[in-house]
């Protein structure tokens, strides 16, 4: 089937790219207000982008009455986050900070969670979380409703039993757990079903070929 994306309602071609560019890896972006009362909440337009500096890539849209989010307030206030990354043992909770509650509200404490100070900056981040990076904007990217954050990636926490060798930055990522989102309103993936397939050179691959 063809889909032309010029003609298509904007609700259509989400609901066309959220379904087929799976699984994602979610965001749990922890932020802090001018007055220092956290906001917690799941982005699943997420990614790594580069190394040098490192810099992740967060796509923010608006609440469903048109608002921007509370993350993104923070964030063009403060210019500082953390991206928490979500466990299969914590992805129930971070259900929970997904719901629109006003923005007096701290999730993480509907959600019993733990804020635990970061090194670099002000906004906590989950003690629950197997990995939180600390963050501070790189740049803000205006795109139709949407709004891409750029974050430099100042720090980064991993859970100490998850960390195989520290010396040589090794880390166990099937023992992270971590879930990826899928389609639909409540469809999630966990990573611990992987399957592996090594890069060739050119020489091995003219190898296997018999040439």
């Amino acid at each position: 089937m063809f889909f032309d994306f010029a003609t298509l309602p904007t609700r259509e071609r989400y609901k066309l790219i959220v379904s087929t560019v799976v699984p994602r890896p979610v965001a749990w972006v922890v932020t802090q207000d001018a007055d220092g009362i956290n906001n917690a909440a799941p982005y699943s337009f997420f990614n790594a982008l580069t190394d040098d500096p490192v810099v992740i890539a967060i796509g923010c849209g608006p609440t469903p009455e048109g608002s921007k989010k509370d993350t993104l307030q923070n964030i063009r206030n403060t210019g500082q986050f953390v991206v928490n990354l979500v466990s299969a043992e914590n992805a129930e909770q971070m259900n929970i900070t997904a719901i629109q509650f006003p923005p007096e509200v701290d999730e993480l404490k509907e959600a019993g969670l733990t804020a635990t100070p970061s090194t670099l900056i002000k906004p906590p981040r989950i003690a629950e979380s197997p990995v939180a990076l600390e963050c501070e904007t790189f740049q803000l990217i205006p795109v139709s409703h949407h709004t891409i954050v750029l974050g430099r990636v100042l720090a980064m926490h991993v859970r100490d039993d998850c960390v195989l060798d520290q010396a040589k930055n090794y880390i166990d990522t099937e023992k992270l757990n971590l879930v990826g989102r899928m389609h639909g309103r409540g469809w999630y993936a966990r990573t611990t079903d992987r399957i592996e397939i090594p890069r060739m050179s050119p020489e091995e691959w003219a190898a296997k070929q018999g040439k």
